[in-house]
């Protein structure tokens, strides 16, 4: 296959992921700062997971979407990441054509699965403050796992007009994605003929996943905040802290995906914007677990008592093993 030809997809067989090649000798930096980074969302994350499972005091409804939560953060750093760490180590990184379709669904697909879990987790708070009689019947178990797969299939749908429309597409040379992944901007760039029709359809379904499901967010806490109206200032508070978490990391999510996506899409910048995506990509799943360990107290003690109840175990073993 040569760069410069023009075939179809089922002849095509790689792409060249350009990503941060152009970094030059800071790449084995950049490497080490996104490998700790990876680290950092796999162990976080993880630790977050055992602890909603196998904690009886983080059995509540909150802790049943964090966990979930955290395992889309997990799934979405891993579609890329490993791959952006490779294309670091070496100077051209390539991907199999079926190879990158299928990361462009998944990356996709976790982003939007983690936009609906978020707007259950507002749901969840809303029913939590402003029907707190009705909470614990509703936010049954059953219902909990309905939400959760309602979250799922959202994100599969919304993954669709994305992606799809790329499988069935003749690609010119040269055959370089100047994103870090298979991003479907970039991949589109490469088609032979019009994608106009594909832009739009990309486009629309990007914003209905963030809109409608910030619209949501937006309306349960506009809600939240007419019911914070009528407490005294000690419910107002306590009611606050349980949503403060959720919040921030909303801020924070939204945020950065509008304006990565906005300006990756409104100019035509480099290559190295690809950077800015990977800080994107890494920043909300490395903020997760920080964010909900620091403003929230019982997922902090059962923290501090597993990993201090533990040791203190072991030398208590010890103790009766030496002085029986």
């Amino acid at each position: 296959m040569t760069q410069n030809g023009s075939r179809p997809p089922e002849v095509l067989s790689y792409f060249i992921i350009q990503g941060l090649s152009n970094l030059g000798e800071t790449r084995i930096i950049v490497f080490y700062i996104f490998l700790v980074a990876y680290i950092f969302i796999l162990v976080g994350n993880s630790m977050i997971i055992f602890m909603s499972l196998t904690n009886p005091k983080l059995s509540s409804p909150m802790y049943f979407f964090l966990h979930n939560l955290s395992l889309v953060d997990i799934l979405y750093t891993t579609v890329t990441i490993p791959n952006m760490l490779s294309g670091l180590m070496t100077k051209t990184h390539t991907i199999s054509v079926r190879g990158c379709f299928v990361q462009m669904y998944c990356f996709i697909q976790m982003a939007v699965t983690g936009r609906g879990i978020l707007t259950v987790m507002a749901y969840d708070r809303y029913m939590a403050i402003c029907n707190p009689l009705h909470y614990t019947a509703v936010m049954t178990r059953p219902f909990r796992c309905v939400l959760i797969a309602a979250a799922w299939v959202f994100g599969a749908i919304c993954s669709l007009p994305g992606t799809a429309p790329s499988w069935n597409k003749t690609y010119c040379g040269p055959n370089i994605v100047r994103h870090g992944w298979c991003d479907p901007s970039s991949v589109r760039r490469l088609v032979c003929g019009d994608t106009y029709s594909d832009n739009i359809l990309s486009l629309s379904s990007a914003l209905v996943a963030l809109l409608l499901t910030g619209v949501l967010i937006v309306t349960s806490y506009i809600l939240i905040g007419l019911s914070l109206s009528k407490m005294n200032t000690a419910e107002r508070l306590k009611a606050f802290g349980t949503c403060a978490a959720h919040l921030t990391v909303v801020s924070i999510s939204y945020g950065s995906a509008s304006f990565v996506y906005i300006s990756y899409r409104v100019g035509n910048f480099p290559a190295e914007v690809s950077g800015v995506q990977f800080l994107y990509t890494v920043l909300t799943p490395f903020l997760n677990p920080v964010i909900y360990s620091l403003r929230n107290k019982e997922l902090r003690d059962a923290i501090k008592s597993t990993f201090c109840r533990r040791p203190a175990l072991a030398a208590k073993r010890l103790i009766n093993t030496v002085y029986p």
